[in-house]
């Protein structure tokens, strides 16, 4: 039985119903915490009421049944919810130590446990709460406690699909054999069998690097049964291939362009530490494809307005303006952009340019973008580690036809209260479009910006 925390029916109101085969119990406190959190716009009091309608709707679904015998969770139709929900209909008796004030709802909640798990016993009855303070309590009473786990993405960071694999050492020994291949176009195309086929997804990069060998950069394009198909890259390393005067650096860099420049690719994930070069390649490639190419009408910018450290106040002026100042990342890539086209057109050219980049570049906050269609636009999401997967959800659901959507973010750096690498929407994106074959992702390692910048990520 579990026994839940109001905080858990604030965090995610669908919680009720995530878990499983086992019986809820929700303390009158609870109700009574839910009750005093309705009021309100924010995403708890949001929550809170969701809560509430859907404590009502169980309810009332089973009309005329005895509360105290508890109500059937899959009454409502939520067929993955197989316990009973049960409220504190009397007076629990129970005895706290002294020193826990008795008012104090944490301490009622907490001796309704201990009066449950005298009541149950044999019974395991298990306190679910998102407060850390609470489960010490509860421990140091000798009460069963844990953190409510379901919105995890992932339990550790270092699981996160990093969206390329190295391939073994003896790849080619062992499929060498039978590798099957043949070029279209510019490129070379690779059939593979063998064990790596079961790890690989398609738009995963590959990669094969060994002494006195020849090396292979590819991308996963197709999998069937028990092969898969590898498609060579074009190295934006070179200076030919050069995007808007940007050249690639390392090799994840060169995988990243591949899926920027790719116009079959409609959602790409970059992750990375600081200085690896995610908003100036995405920029890159957005200006060659919206200025040069005309496969979007517009870049569209957009990011977490979260500070890292206390807020300045409300900003002046339009939308464009009072995002501004958040914008310094987009102005510190620009001005790189601008200067290095290269055409030693001089100052005025150089305004020319100027001007011309920035009326294709729109900047938008996110709290307006509800019930809004991108079409054939380019959009940047910028610092989305600090999103929800909700927000994401938002976001990405705003893309029409033709539209292009760069997530990018570093998940060393929330500045989100309440979300964790594990929690965040940027986690949840890249999760769950992991194989999609019109999405990529790719984990930059090596940070480019400077010496002093990478040693002190490092160090720091």
């Amino acid at each position: 039985m579990f026994v839940l925390d109001t905080n858990v029916l604030l965090h995610d109101p669908t919680s009720l119903f995530r878990f499983e085969e086992h019986d809820i119990f929700l303390p009158m406190i609870v109700l009574e915490e839910l009750d005093g959190h309705k009021k309100g716009m924010t995403e708890v009091a949001r929550n809170g009421r969701q809560a509430s309608r859907t404590l009502d709707a169980l309810a009332a679904a089973a009309e005329g049944a005895d509360i105290a015998g508890g109500l059937r969770l899959d009454s409502t139709g939520q067929r993955a919810a197989g316990g009973c929900l049960y409220f504190q209909t009397a007076p629990l008796h129970y005895s706290l130590p002294a020193s826990l004030p008795q008012g104090k709802a944490d301490n009622q909640i907490l001796g309704v446990v201990e009066a449950l798990r005298k009541l149950h016993a044999p019974r395991e009855v298990v306190l679910v709460s998102k407060d850390i303070n609470m489960r010490v309590k509860a421990r140091a009473l000798g009460l069963a406690a844990e953190d409510y786990q379901n919105d995890k993405t992932l339990e550790d960071g270092d699981l996160l699909y990093s969206g390329s694999l190295a391939l073994p050492p003896d790849f080619w020994a062992k499929a060498g054999k039978n590798v099957e291949s043949w070029q279209s176009g510019a490129h070379m195309y690779y059939r593979i069998g063998g064990p790596v086929v079961p790890q690989l997804m398609i738009n995963q990069f590959v990669f094969f690097e060994a002494p006195g060998e020849p090396s292979l950069h590819a991308r996963v394009t197709e999998i069937r049964d028990t092969t898969a198909v590898l498609e060579t890259l074009k190295d934006y390393g070179s200076a030919k291939n050069a995007v808007w005067g940007v050249n690639t650096r390392n090799r994840e860099q060169n995988f990243a362009m591949n899926l920027l420049m790719d116009p079959d690719v409609d959602f790409v994930t970059l992750t990375g530490t600081a200085g690896t070069g995610k908003t100036l390649m995405a920029l890159a490639a957005g200006l060659t494809q919206v200025l040069d190419e005309r496969r979007y009408t517009e870049i569209i910018m957009t990011r977490a307005t979260v500070s890292v450290g206390e807020d300045i106040g409300f900003l002046p002026g339009t939308e464009e303006e009072k995002m501004g100042p958040w914008m310094g990342a987009l102005d510190d890539n620009l001005e790189f952009l601008a200067k290095g086209d290269g055409t030693g057109a001089g100052e005025w050219g150089r305004a020319a340019t100027n001007e011309l980049i920035r009326s294709r570049i729109k900047i938008k906050s996110m709290n307006f973008m509800r019930g809004r269609t991108f079409l054939n636009k380019y959009v940047i999401i910028d610092e989305a580690q600090n999103l929800t997967p909700k927000q994401m959800k938002t976001l990405i659901t705003r893309a029409g036809p033709g539209t292009k959507i760069i997530c990018m973010g570093n998940l060393a750096q929330i500045d989100t209260p309440y979300l964790t690498e594990g929690s965040s929407g940027l986690t949840y994106a890249v999760d769950r479009f992991k194989g999609w074959p019109h999405a990529g992702q790719i984990a930059l390692a090596r940070g480019e910006r400077s010496r002093l910048a990478d040693f002190a990520s490092e160090v720091l």
